[in-house]
């Protein structure tokens, strides 16, 4: 989930700021924030948040998804 965050981070700032961008350059600035990251786990960050509806695909790019004036009545164990 931390990596979803970032990847959301990289998405939500210049250049990607609402616009469909190209899988490889977000994965590039994923890479370079840490030594220690690899392909394998941006992908799998992006399969994660592809599953929640947080991104969406068109081809080889990717946007983020913005839910706005959408009221959503969260439900509890208790309902």
């Amino acid at each position: 989930m931390v990596l979803g965050a970032d990847i959301i981070s990289i998405m939500g700032n210049a250049p990607f700021k609402n616009k469909y961008a190209i899988v490889d350059d977000v994965m590039q600035k994923f890479l370079k924030r840490d030594k220690d990251r690899t392909p394998d786990l941006f992908l799998y960050a992006l399969t994660f948040l592809h599953t929640l509806g947080s991104v969406e695909k068109k081809g080889y790019k990717i946007k983020l998804v913005k839910k706005e004036n959408e009221e959503e009545i969260q439900t509890t164990l208790f309902d």
